[in-house]
């Protein structure tokens, strides 16, 4: 009988074996080490995200090159260009919040090696949930991310906030994970198999009306919804990102965003793709709705993170515009998909490194008044938080805009008409919003002198979403060949 693993399999999977060995690593070095020695642990997660994007570079220069994608342990594992892109966006960011923790940590108390162990694990699953192509793998990897999440939610052991934001976060996460299964237990059903080609041609049979199919297609996209915090399944993220320390909320509004996006994309356009007409519908009401209440809800917050996951949410129903255009077969929905997944994880990661700075030890700075009279404290920051605010309200030049102007556009060629007019007025709402901070910071009175919480790893951070932020809005032209490249095994 033939083995069911072939020789190469592991190979395909060596950024996420690294980044486990190195996971352990840490768990297991941090023993050794002193109070004033807990850089060691952040040092060991980055060189280990080091290899790991190094492996995927070389894996998109073998794929892409060869226009070829590979299959592994019998077509449940894929290395293709999507999987491989969307990885290096979860291991850029994943690093940059290692970058970006070690500083506040030492501040909240709470520096400790199972913080950067579970951040590891939590970027294996994500990469995980990018490359697979069967619903046993995909749903482990979803709970690998999920669990890490949970707990990391509530590192912060003696805040009451923190603990009751992981709470929340558990609670509805294992709901919507039962809605999820219960769909995935359902293609199973009227496949008979778990992977996504087989679940594909079985449903391509079925009759266009068929009940069981509509279950299937409405629970797992439901399940799915609750991932990237889509209306109504949003009520998680205010809370979680509230309560969660604020290197976490940079993480969880960043990299489970791109591994969310990265199965329900996988799930669209591969297992249910022969329900297109229906779940097309079924996502244009839900990114209506998730645009109208992530953006008119940022209007009225106070804190910060709060604010910041109301405008996470409507950034979701722009992306869901995407993939509605891409329904219709338009390649530039799918491509401004996975542009905006990019330039959204730099920017957004960039402000929260400014938000992190304002943490000092008798100031949780999160909330607005917090950024009052930045100019006048720190020139440079300000300027700096202006730039990634500009960025996420699509101003040109900077990368946001690049993101926004092609989800308009493939909106305009599928004539979406109407859902193209109410992007742009939701945007001019955004716009309104994030000035709110912006008038905080250079037009109020500062209301303290004292020094930012600064280290060189927030430093390096803000200056490489900066040079990101700026680069992909300047010169996009190379970012654009790659995310087109990384569509190509949904569109050929």
């Amino acid at each position: 009988m033939p083995s069911f693993y072939q020789p190469g399999d592991y190979q395909a999977i060596t950024p996420e074996i690294l980044l486990t060995l190195f996971g352990l690593a840490i768990l297991a070095l941090d023993f050794l080490l002193g109070r004033g020695e807990k850089w060691w642990n952040a040092l060991t997660a980055l060189l280990g995200l080091g290899f790991a994007a190094a492996k995927l570079i070389m894996f998109w220069r073998e794929v892409a090159g060869q226009g070829a994608s590979y299959e592994a342990f019998g077509g449940r594992v894929l290395l293709d260009t999507f999987g491989i892109y969307l990885n290096l966006i979860v291991v850029l960011a994943t690093a940059l919040v290692v970058l970006m923790s070690a500083r506040y940590l030492e501040i909240e108390k709470a520096h400790h090696g199972e913080y950067y162990a579970l951040l590891i694990f939590s970027a294996v699953g994500m990469m995980l949930l990018a490359s697979g192509s069967d619903l046993i793998v995909l749903f482990t990897a979803l709970e690998l991310m999920a669990l890490c999440e949970y707990v990391l939610t509530g590192f912060l052991r003696g805040s009451r906030r923190s603990n009751e934001a992981a709470v929340k976060f558990f609670l509805l996460g294992a709901f919507s994970s039962g809605l999820l299964l219960y769909g995935m237990s359902l293609l199973y059903g009227l496949s008979g198999s778990t992977r996504l080609g087989p679940i594909a041609e079985a449903l391509s049979h079925r009759p266009a009306n068929d009940p069981l199919s509509w279950m299937a297609m409405i629970t797992l996209l439901a399940g799915l919804f609750f991932k990237i915090a889509a209306v109504p399944f949003h009520q998680w993220t205010p809370d979680a990102y509230e309560g969660a320390p604020t290197s976490i909320t940079a993480f969880i509004s960043v990299g489970p965003k791109v591994a969310s996006f990265a199965i329900l994309l996988r799930m669209l356009f591969s297992a249910i793709e022969p329900l297109a007409a229906e779940w097309k519908t079924l996502t244009i009401g839900v990114a209506v709705a998730t645009m109208t209440l992530g953006n008119l809800a940022a209007l009225t917050q106070t804190n910060i993170k709060r604010f910041f996951g109301y405008s996470t949410i409507s950034h979701v129903g722009y992306l869901l515009l995407g993939v509605v255009a891409a329904a219709d077969g338009e390649r530039d929905g799918l491509t401004a998909v996975i542009i905006y997944l990019l330039v959204y994880a730099f920017m957004n990661l960039g402000a929260f490194a400014v938000v992190i700075m304002l943490r000092r030890k008798d100031l949780i700075g999160d909330d607005i008044d917090d950024l009052a009279g930045l100019m006048a404290r720190a020139p440079g920051l300000a300027i700096l938080m202006l730039v990634f605010l500009l960025s996420l309200a699509g101003i040109p030049p900077l990368a946001g805009f690049i993101g926004k102007y092609y989800i308009f556009l493939s909106l305009i060629e599928t004539r979406h008409y109407l859902l193209a007019v109410l992007a742009v007025a939701y945007s001019v709402v955004a716009l309104y919003y994030y000035f709110r901070l912006v008038v905080a910071m250079f037009m109020k009175p500062a209301l303290t002198h004292d020094p930012l919480a600064t280290s060189a790893g927030l430093r390096i951070a803000l200056a490489i979403t900066l040079a990101f932020t700026l680069v992909i809005g300047i010169y996009p032209q190379p970012f654009i060949g790659y995310a087109q490249e990384a569509i190509r095994p949904f569109f050929g």
